[in-house]
C-alpha cells in the first residue's frame, strides 16, 4: 500500500471536529471600534450656531431650507405590493397621520429642514403590541450616538429638559430599532452627515456681513464715517478735555441715526471732516453680496432664481429653473426617504411592501409629463397596453 494513502493524522482530527458557524463582519470593524472605543459621539458641529447664524440670519439660507423642506413634504407618497398600486395601507395611513399632534406633512417638513439644516435628520416610532402607532421627528442637537464594538450604532440617546432616553438598536441592525437616522454624505465622519451650512459658512458670514453693514450706515445717518480734524488758532493742534467731550455729545445726540440723516454738520474753531471709508462702489459691495448669495443657493441645489437672487442667467425662464429645482434636488431627496422608510418600516408590516413618491401629481413638472406621454402616444409601433406600461399604468 502507498505510504501516503491514508489521511494523515491530523487530518482525520480536523475531519472529525464540527464545522465552526460561519460569521460575517467587516474587517475593517475592529479598526473603526477602536478609534470610538465605544464613547458616545456628539455631532461635531454645533447644531444651534448654524441654525442661529444660517437659518435665522440669513435669508437665502432661511428660503432655502423653507423652499426644500416644504417641496418635498408635499410630494405624494404611494404604496406598493410587489408592482400593485395600493389605494389604502396602515402604513399610509401611518405618513398622513404620524402622532396626535402633528399632521404628515409637518413632520416630514421638520424632517426635510433637519437634514438640511444639520446634515442629520431623525424619526421616532413607537409601536404598540408589535405595530407601528405613532412617528416623531427628532431635534438632532439633542441626539447622539453610541457606537457599538464593531463601530456600528449599538444606541442613540436623546436628552431634553435634563433628562436622558437610551434608544438601544436590536441586532439585527439599526433598520430595525426604533431610531431612523437619515444623514448626509460627509467624507471625514462615520457616523453623522455633513450640514450644507458649513461649506457655504464663508458665502453666509459675507452675506450678513453685508447686511450688518447696511445697518451700521444706516445708523450712523447713511453717510460714510470718517474724521473732525482740528487746526486751532496759533498752532493749537488739540482740543482741551472739555472741547473733545461736548463735540462727541454733540455727534452723537445729533447726527447719528435715520432721524438724524441729512442733518448738516456745523463746524467751528477750525475744524474739518476729512470722509476715510471707502464708498459701497469702490467696495464693490453689492455685487459682492450677490455673489456670496448664489454661493449660499448653490450649496443647498436651489437655483439662485428661485430666490430672487439678481445677476444669474443658467435658466432660461422662471420654469425650466422650477423644474430642474424639483427634477434635480426635491425628488431624489424624497427618493432617498421612500427607500429608507422603505427598509425602516415595510418589514414591519410583514409584507412585499414598497414606498414611492407620484411625481405625475406635481403641477411644476406638467411639461416633462406632458412631452412624455405625447412621445409614447406618438410611438404607433407599440400598443395601447404597452403604452399603458410605459407610462406606469396597468391593464384597464
Amino acid at each position: 500500500m502507498p505510504l501516503f494513502s491514508w489521511p494523515s493524522r491530523r487530518a482525520r482530527l480536523f475531519a472529525s471536529r464540527p464545522s465552526a458557524p460561519e460569521t460575517k463582519a467587516s474587517r475593517t470593524g475592529p479598526l473603526v471600534a477602536l478609534h470610538t472605543q465605544g464613547r458616545a459621539r456628539w455631532t461635531p458641529r454645533d447644531f444651534s450656531a448654524l441654525a442661529r447664524e444660517g437659518l435665522e440670519k440669513n435669508p437665502i439660507v432661511y428660503r432655502a431650507i423653507r423652499r426644500i423642506a416644504e417641496s418635498a413634504a408635499a410630494v405624494p407618497l404611494l404604496a406598493y405590493e410587489g408592482t400593485r398600486e395600493l389605494d389604502t395601507h396602515p402604513l399610509l395611513d401611518l405618513l398622513a397621520r404620524p402622532n396626535p399632534m402633528e399632521e404628515g406633512s409637518d413632520v416630514r417638513c421638520a424632517f426635510f429642514a433637519h437634514l438640511q439644516t444639520a446634515g442629520n435628520a431623525y424619526l421616532e416610532l413607537v409601536e404598540m403590541e408589535g405595530e407601528p402607532r405613532e412617528l416623531y421627528a427628532l431635534r438632532p442637537d439633542r441626539m447622539k450616538l453610541i457606537p457599538g464594538p464593531q463601530g456600528w450604532p449599538e444606541a442613540y440617546e436623546y436628552q431634553a429638559n435634563g433628562q436622558t432616553v437610551t434608544f438601544p438598536l436590536p441586532e439585527a441592525g439599526p433598520m430595525s430599532g426604533p431610531i431612523l437616522h437619515l444623514k448626509l454624505y460627509h467624507p471625514t465622519n462615520d457616523h453623522y452627515g455633513l450640514s450644507p451650512l458649513e461649506p457655504a459658512a464663508f458665502a453666509i458670514d459675507i452675506h450678513n456681513a453685508a447686511g450688518a453693514w447696511n445697518k451700521a450706515l444706516l445708523d450712523n445717518a447713511a453717510r460714510p464715517s470718517g474724521a473732525l480734524v482740528y487746526a486751532g488758532p496759533e498752532g493749537a493742534e488739540h482740543l482741551t478735555d472739555e472741547q473733545f467731550s461736548r463735540l462727541k455729545d454733540e455727534l452723537e445726540q445729533t447726527h447719528q441715526g435715520t432721524d438724524n440723516a441729512g442733518r448738516p454738520l456745523l463746524l467751528e474753531g477750525g475744524l474739518d471732516w476729512k470722509p476715510m471709508s471707502l464708498s459701497p462702489k469702490d467696495m464693490d459691495f453689492i455685487e459682492a453680496k450677490n455673489v456670496a448669495a448664489r454661493e449660499i443657493a448653490l450649496a443647498f441645489g436651489v437655483p439662485p432664481m428661485l430666490l430672487g437672487i439678481p445677476g444669474d442667467n443658467t435658466y432660461a425662464n422662471y420654469a425650466e429653473a422650477n423644474r430642474a429645482f424639483w427634477r434635480e434636488t426635491v425628488l431624489p431627496l424624497v427618493g432617498r426617504y421612500c427607500h429608507a422608510i422603505t427598509a425602516w418600516l415595510a418589514p414591519r408590516y410583514g409584507t412585499n411592501l414598497r414606498l414611492w413618491y407620484d411625481p405625475d401629481q406635481l403641477d411644476a413638472l406638467n411639461t416633462d409629463r406632458e412631452a412624455l406621454w405625447t412621445r409614447i402616444n406618438d410611438a404607433t409601433f407599440l400598443s395601447d397596453a404597452e403604452k399603458r406600461g410605459a407610462l406606469g399604468y396597468g391593464d384597464e
